[in-house]
């Protein structure tokens, strides 16, 4: 009867694998996954951001304006910023995704912060599982014009 405690405790004490080492081609999981890397970004997490992305990761930003390879990324994650351009909040909405085989698709909205007005970007990321691991491949982000800038739309 004294064995089944031992056997419990020593069940607890095994480590439980990271995200990024499950079978993350769950949409529920994917989501999870993505609002991780919105705060990564928000807190400047370059070990979240090593660890997670791909190797050829690239990020297309609006309208092709600048495009982001992991290690561009990772070396704007590290430079020291001004007050200006630190990011206050990050906040995603309306986030499905999507799988088919060993990919997956999150899309959604985020509001940035940065001041002085907050920004509301579209994105569409592309999550891969490689050598057991899910790994952001590709994410796309493109400015979401308020009403009174879109050609044709009411002011």
């Amino acid at each position: 009867m004294r064995l089944w405690p031992a056997i419990a405790m020593a069940v607890a004490l095994i480590p439980r694998p990271t995200f990024a080492q499950t079978n993350c081609l769950d949409p529920v999981e994917l989501v999870r996954m993505d609002a991780e890397w919105e705060q990564a970004l928000l807190n400047r997490d370059g070990r979240w951001l090593e660890t997670h992305l791909a190797g050829d990761f690239i990020w297309v930003h609006n309208h092709a304006s600048a495009v982001d390879t992991k290690t561009a990324l990772l070396e704007q994650v590290i430079a020291p910023q001004s007050d200006s351009q630190q990011t206050r909040s990050r906040v995603q909405s309306d986030v499905e995704a999507r799988v088919l085989a060993s990919t997956g698709v999150v899309t959604g909205f985020t509001v940035v912060d940065r001041g002085p007005s907050p920004i509301r970007f579209n994105f569409m990321r592309t999550y891969a599982l490689q050598d057991g691991r899910c790994l952001l491949l590709g994410n796309h982000t493109m400015v979401v014009p308020s009403v009174g800038q879109i050609p044709g739309g009411d002011s």
